[in-house]
């Protein structure tokens, strides 16, 4: 495998790239305090896929009743996530790219002056945000086919600072049949974690649908022999509709745990928004 790589998009974005990782960073101030924070992003990268490999086992393994005694930061990260959902089937590799995203976001900012800037580690998404800036984001329901769904501003005022999105099309592998879930939490960790089991709880059982174990598909995979969707096909209203409310009772229960502030729920044209900020999509509305 090759080293870290570093570059610039045309539009001047910082991007690092490690085998998976796959960082898209960008920071708003001065061009000097933009150029110093870059190099210190930079700088952090060099060891980030190392360190997790090396304790790669126990970031696949489910997390039961005792704490993973990780060494890695950004393990250390991972770990906090998954924490609080052990209750159900989870690895702390739910939440390996906003894990990513926040620890590079640290070193990004460290002694720097900047308005505002962010991390983008394939769609997990860890934002700060200076007094009176925001940012807007997109909601993208299918990756091939890609177009903004809906879109919603985060401001320096609200609590999220994480954003991730997770779905059966996605790069990690789903129990459930969500074209895409997008939550905001107060990490990027948080959210992503939180995504992932969203994901897995918009389901439904019907023919359309075809699951195979986690491990013929993706030999790696920390799901091992469960079985994930490989390929959804046209589903009635009514299906559509049941799935996505059994996405809204996770999501309730997350928010009354103050794990997440927010969730956009997307399956074959439909969608449902729970105490998102300012959005336009085509969506209904889940309180």
């Amino acid at each position: 495998m090759n080293g870290p790589a570093s570059g610039r998009l045309p539009d001047g974005r910082l991007h690092l790239q490690h085998g998976p990782i796959d960082l898209v960073i960008e920071a708003f101030g001065e061009r000097e305090e933009v150029e110093a924070a870059y190099r210190q992003a930079w700088d952090r990268f060099q060891d980030i896929l190392q360190t997790l490999v090396d304790e790669l086992a126990m970031l696949r393994a489910p997390v039961r009743s005792a704490y993973p005694l990780v060494r890695g930061p950004v393990a250390k990260r991972m770990v906090a996530a998954v924490w609080p959902h052990r209750d159900v089937f989870i690895t702390p590799m739910a939440a390996v790219a906003g894990a990513v995203a926040e620890e590079m976001l640290e070193a990004l900012l460290g002694g720097r002056s900047l308005r505002k800037a962010y991390v983008n580690d394939g769609g997990d998404i860890a934002l700060w945000i200076g007094e009176g800036e925001s940012f807007r984001a997109g909601v993208v329901e299918n990756i091939f086919a890609p177009a903004i769904g809906a879109s919603l501003e985060i401001r320096s005022s609200d609590d999220a600072r994480g954003i991730a999105t997770s779905g059966w099309r996605g790069r990690s592998q789903s129990l459930g049949i969500a074209d895409a879930v997008t939550v905001l939490a107060g990490t990027a960790s948080q959210a992503d974690a939180a995504a992932t089991l969203i994901a897995n709880a918009v389901n439904v059982e019907h023919p359309a649908i075809c699951r195979l174990p986690a491990r013929t598909v993706k030999e790696d995979s920390d799901l091992g022999e469960l079985p994930v969707t490989v390929e959804v096909g046209e589903l009635p209203r009514n299906a559509v509709r049941i799935a996505l409310a059994s996405g809204l009772v996770v999501v309730r229960r997350m928010r009354t745990a103050g794990l997440i502030d927010a969730a956009y729920l997307s399956l074959q044209g439909e969608a449902l928004a729970a105490a998102m900020p300012p959005l336009v999509g085509n969506c209904y509305v889940g309180h």
